[in-house]
């Protein structure tokens, strides 16, 4: 089994409430076991530390914090998960965060105790930062339906992730406003913004469920085909071949950028190489996000 990254669901409430969002049709409703159940907290930090053990055991590389919400709200978790990982037999060199932002740009007395956090105690490497306009805040905000009183400064929260020496990736969510925007300008700001890869997330719809407001935004807010097309030409055309990912995706470099077109974010391609474990809560594995029945042990 060829995994290549293992998906750490931390258990999380979101100050976002994006309208693409599939998690809203599928909210995780396993128990947590690894921060509630005290009764049997040795076995399920075991049981825990199994699944970490098996994903690094089937060559995985690549531990990614994310969630069903925003992980960095549960500090206590992410410490637990780091804990457990720090006495693997091998443990997870290649760590990342997927985050919307949220307390990143936190400077108090011109210091940001949560990215010093992040750094030094939990080993993050990556911080890939989920972005639905790379160019303007309200516009951003307003595809993430976050508060206005804690909507995300880009070009703040980017240049702090920098100044703490991240590797910083944006992972833009192709909404229809890029459907105005050059392919060529997309990297720019980019460049601008200090990243060091971008990755084109194609808006996912499930399947088989038509009249829901996620897959009903989705069809009147996506990026449409002809703009995924055009950035795909101009990633070929500009880029060089770097390798192929273990999920099928060509990675490129572009203008020294390291960049990824992923149109099968939510791994729905039946390959023998999977995209991603999901390790849950409940101390369990799965592949898939939207299906339980995808569990491994």
């Amino acid at each position: 089994m060829k995994i290549q990254s293992l998906s750490i669901c931390v258990p999380a409430p979101c100050f976002n409430n994006c309208k693409f969002c599939v998690s809203r049709l599928y909210p995780d409703k396993t128990p947590n076991l690894i921060e509630n159940e005290f009764e049997f907290s040795d076995l399920h930090h075991s049981d825990y530390k199994d699944c970490m053990e098996f994903a690094r055991d089937n060559g995985c590389n690549t531990l990614m914090y994310t969630g069903d919400g925003e992980p960095t709200m549960n500090r206590r978790f992410m410490e637990a998960v780091s804990a457990i990982n720090n006495s693997l037999n091998s443990p997870f060199r290649w760590i990342e965060l997927q985050t919307a932002g949220y307390k990143l740009q936190e400077v108090i007395n011109g210091r940001n105790r949560y990215l010093r956090w992040l750094r030094n105690m939990i080993r993050v490497k990556v911080i890939s930062l989920s972005l639905s306009s790379i160019f303007d805040d309200r516009e951003n905000a307003f595809y993430n339906q976050t508060s206005q009183y804690i909507k995300m400064d880009i070009e703040a929260t980017c240049s702090e992730i920098k100044r703490f020496d991240f590797t910083l990736r944006l992972s833009l969510n192709m909404t229809d406003f890029y459907n105005s925007i050059t392919p060529e300008d997309i990297f720019l700001r980019a460049a601008k913004l200090g990243a060091d890869q971008i990755t084109f997330r194609k808006l996912y719809k499930t399947p088989g469920l038509e009249d829901n407001t996620v897959n009903n935004f989705i069809d009147n807010h996506s990026c449409d085909t002809a703009t995924i097309k055009n950035i795909e030409e101009f990633i070929i055309t500009n880029g060089r071949e770097l390798e192929v990912l273990p999920f099928g995706a060509m990675k490129y470099s572009v203008n020294g950028i390291s960049t990824v077109l992923d149109i099968d974010c939510m791994s729905e391609e039946t390959k023998p190489e999977l995209k991603y474990l999901i390790l849950r809560q409940n101390c369990k594995l799965y592949s898939k996000w939207d299906d339980l029945g995808s569990i491994l042990f």
